[in-house]
C-alpha cells in the first residue's frame, strides 16, 4: 500500500510538472520569443480564413496579412467582405481574394475550390460558427429549432470537414501546412444549456486530433483551439481579466502554433480549461443551478437592452 501510494505520488507530481511546463512554454512563446513571422510565410503563399468579416475571422486575416501572407477572405455579406479587404490591403499592402459564400449551405464547396484553384494554400483558419439563440437554453427551448440544428451542423460541423477536405491534399503534396480549427471553451466538459453547440465544438476537438495523427509526420500541424471568452459580436463577452479582444486573442493563438494539437489559444484560457475540468459533473447538471444560469442569462440580456 505504501508503496502504491508513493507511486500515486509521483505520478501526480509528474502530471502537474507537465501543466507547469505547459504554462512556461505559453510564456516563452507568447510573452518573449513568440513563432517568427518566417514560420507562417514557409508554410505557404496564402492564408484561407472563413467567417472573416467580423470578430475573430478578421483578427486572424488582419493579423496573418501582417506576418506577410496573402489572405482569402470567405463569408457570406459580400458588402462586408469588400470593406476588410480593402483595411487589409490598404494596411499591409499584402494581396487579398475574396470568397462569397454562405456556410448554412452545404452545396457551397464546388464554388470555393474553384476559387482557390491555384493558389499555394499554407494555412487555414476553420473559424466560421454560429450560436443558438437564445442563450443558454435547454434543447427543446432554442427558437427555430429544425433550422437552428441544421445550420449550426452545416456551419459548425460540416464546414471544418469540407474545409480541410479543399486544402489538406495540396498541403500533403508540398510537406507542410497549419491549420487551426477554432473550437470553444464549452468543449471541455459536457455543457447543459448549450448541449447542441458545446457537441459541435467536441467534433471539432476529436476531429482535429485525429487528422494532426495522421498527418503531422508530413510536417502539417492541425491545431484544435478552445477559446473561453473572447470579445465578439457572437459572444456578446464584455472585456476584463478573463476575456480576450479578438486582436489579441488573434495574436496570441498564432504564436501557440507549436504548442501541440489542442491548446485554449492564452495562457488565460488555459488556466480556466484547468479550472473548470476540476468542477463536479454532478454541480454543473443540478437543475437548481441550471434555473439560476437560465435567469441571470435573461437579467443580463435585459440589462444590456
Amino acid at each position: 500500500m505504501e508503496t502504491l501510494l508513493v507511486l500515486f505520488g509521483i505520478l501526480v507530481m509528474f502530471i502537474y510538472f507537465l501543466k507547469l511546463m505547459k504554462c512556461l512554454r505559453y510564456f516563452l512563446l507568447t510573452k518573449w520569443y513568440g513563432v517568427p513571422n518566417s514560420f507562417f510565410v514557409s508554410m505557404g503563399e496564402w492564408a484561407v480564413v472563413t467567417g472573416s468579416t467580423d470578430g475573430i475571422g478578421k483578427a486572424y486575416a488582419h493579423e496573418l496579412a501582417k506576418r506577410g501572407l496573402n489572405i482569402v477572405l470567405i463569408s457570406r455579406s459580400y458588402e462586408k467582405l469588400q470593406k476588410v479587404a480593402d483595411e487589409i490591403e490598404q494596411a499591409t499592402g499584402r494581396n487579398v481574394k475574396i470568397i462569397q459564400a454562405n456556410f448554412s449551405n452545404t452545396d457551397i464547396y464546388q464554388h470555393i475550390e474553384e476559387n482557390l484553384r491555384g493558389l499555394e494554400v499554407g494555412i487555414l483558419i476553420n473559424n466560421v460558427g454560429i450560436l443558438q439563440e437564445p442563450n443558454p437554453c435547454r434543447f427543446l427551448e432554442m427558437n427555430d429549432m429544425d433550422k437552428t440544428i441544421n445550420d449550426m451542423i452545416a456551419v459548425n460541423v460540416v464546414s471544418v470537414v469540407k474545409m480541410t477536405q479543399l486544402v489538406l491534399p495540396m498541403m500533403k503534396d508540398r510537406q507542410k501546412g497549419l491549420i487551426l480549427n477554432i473550437s470553444s471553451g464549452v468543449a471541455n466538459i459536457p455543457c447543459p444549456l448549450y448541449s447542441l453547440y458545446s457537441s459541435t465544438k467536441i467534433f471539432i476537438e476529436r476531429f482535429s486530433r485525429g487528422c494532426q495523427a495522421e498527418y503531422g509526420s508530413k510536417n502539417i500541424i492541425i491545431q484544435c483551439l478552445m477559446p473561453f471568452g473572447v470579445v465578439t459580436k457572437l459572444s456578446k463577452c464584455k472585456p476584463g481579466m478573463n476575456t480576450e479582444t479578438a486582436e489579441d486573442f488573434a495574436r496570441k493563438s498564432l504564436d501557440c502554433a507549436l504548442l501541440g494539437d489542442r491548446c485554449a489559444g492564452c495562457l488565460v484560457h488555459d488556466i480556466q480549461a484547468i479550472v473548470i475540468r476540476k468542477i463536479p459533473l454532478w454541480f454543473l447538471f443540478n437543475e437548481a443551478f441550471l434555473n439560476k444560469c437560465i435567469d441571470f442569462a435573461k437579467r443580463s440580456r435585459g440589462s444590456s437592452k
